[in-house]
């Protein structure tokens, strides 16, 4: 990042809480009672204050800091970030550092010594998740889904009546129906979906699972999916993303269960791009920021005053690599005027993004250079490099799945003189009789 002109700049750790996504570490004051510091979730304030205060190029290593549940590859409380920001930067300069930097460094230390060269491959949000099934798809997989639904949703099958239908085919495909069924099961456990399949067999016969449904449409679907004698179709069915994801979950399976169908020796980056700035909310059912809220609208103000929410694109992206999302970044909304504006869509108002941002506000009034900005995950690159399937592998010390360091008991309870230091008094439930 130095040889790039980069210059290492440390951030307070101890700031103020702000909604990021994820809920926050809070830490009580003792100057200033009912007060609370927050561990940052990410330096993104203090970065585009950086780029608004001159400095052009800034990286850290960055500690942060979210409440949020562990999985595979995230480790409950904090991780670390390579955080960095340009000044008078596009989409394409970000892409083009990252893409310089990163692959050498997977081919010297990684155990596979092959990594994509650049430049990445650039998928659209919308249509990874047509042909992959996921928005952070690994390319390392030959597999691509295919939409079935104009010549199967009518075939009498219930679950697929009305639904959309996804289908993914594997040639020249030899498992066993053994290792069907584990594979659907393995499906269902991550998906919590069903799994549909047949068989195209050597005959040229449709054969096993509701291929008798399939029988009057069979030349059809022959033709529609491509289907070679010796094929394998894997089908998922549901509401458009419901159908999309479980794809995606049958095709990572369907390639790690059965030999032929991934190239497993190498790292494979690509690029995720155009996401929508919007989306409405699984749980609140309200629309939503779909990524981060100060990313730049495509298209700008005029995008905000003349598109409908959901049809706007934002300049957003992800590095992904093997089916691991690296790391999330975007080209800032620098302009004042455009952040309120994208801020009303959601109902947020000025004096609401005076009163939650008020630093980078202020900052952006004044003026601030275009920029951009993108942090890969340090702790995930290392999963990688080493061939770990869990973060947990190459963390010293980790929490366990329920954010607990059991070796050294925390979290802990603390004496009551600390907990007077900081005017907190715990106060316990009241048990119902």
């Amino acid at each position: 990042m130095i040889d790039h002109d980069f210059m290492e700049i440390t951030t307070p750790i101890l700031t103020c809480s702000s909604p990021e996504g994820s809920r926050d570490y809070l830490v009580p004051s003792r100057n200033h009672p009912g007060k609370f510091y927050a561990l940052p979730q990410a330096p993104q304030q203090f970065k585009q204050l950086l780029m608004a205060s001159g400095f052009d190029r800034y990286f850290q290593i960055a500690p942060c800091f979210r409440d949020e549940d562990a999985r595979a590859d995230r480790s409950p409380g904090e991780f670390y970030q390579l955080d960095m920001e340009m000044a008078f930067a596009s989409q394409d300069d970000v892409f083009a550092i990252l893409e310089d930097v990163l692959p050498p460094i997977f081919a010297k230390y990684g155990i596979y010594h092959e990594a994509s060269k650049p430049p990445f491959m650039r998928i659209p949000d919308l249509e990874s998740m047509e042909k992959y099934g996921s928005d952070k798809p690994d390319l390392r997989i030959d597999l691509l889904v295919q939409d079935a639904t104009a010549v199967l949703a009518d075939c009498g099958f219930e679950p697929f009546a009305g639904n959309v239908v996804k289908a993914v085919v594997a040639e020249n495909f030899t498992g066993t129906r053994k290792q069907i069924d584990k594979m659907c099961a393995d499906v269902e456990v991550v998906s919590a979906q069903k799994t549909y399949w047949f068989r195209l067999d050597e005959n040229g016969e449709l054969v096993g699972g509701v291929s008798k449904f399939v029988q009057e449409k069979k030349a059809a679907v022959i033709e529609a999916l491509g289907l070679k004698n010796g094929s394998f179709v894997a089908l998922a069915a549901g509401d458009l993303k419901t159908a999309q994801k479980t794809s995606g979950v049958i095709r990572k399976t369907l390639a790690n269960t059965f030999d032929g169908y991934m190239r497993k020796d190498s790292y494979e980056f690509c690029w995720i791009v155009d996401f929508p700035m919007y989306e409405i909310g699984e749980e609140s059912g309200e629309l939503e920021f779909c990524h981060n809220p100060f990313s730049m609208p495509q298209g700008g103000a005029e995008a905000l005053a003349a598109k409908e929410p959901l049809d706007i694109l934002a300049y957003q992206y992800d590095l992904v690599c093997n089916g691991v999302e690296l790391s999330s970044g975007a080209v800032r909304n620098h302009d004042p005027e455009i952040m309120i504006k994208a801020f009303e869509i959601v109902g947020l108002g000025e004096e609401d993004v005076k009163a939650k941002f008020p630093a980078m506000y202020n900052a952006f009034c004044y003026g601030a250079p275009p920029h951009a900005g993108i942090a890969p995950g340090v702790d995930r690159m290392v999963m990688l490099i080493a061939g770990e399937e869990s973060i947990r592998e190459i963390i010293p010390f980790p929490m366990n799945k329920t954010a607990q360091d059991v070796m050294m008991g925390a979290p802990a309870a603390v004496d009551e003189r600390q907990l007077r230091d900081v005017h907190i008094r715990i106060v316990e439930e009241q048990k119902e009789s």
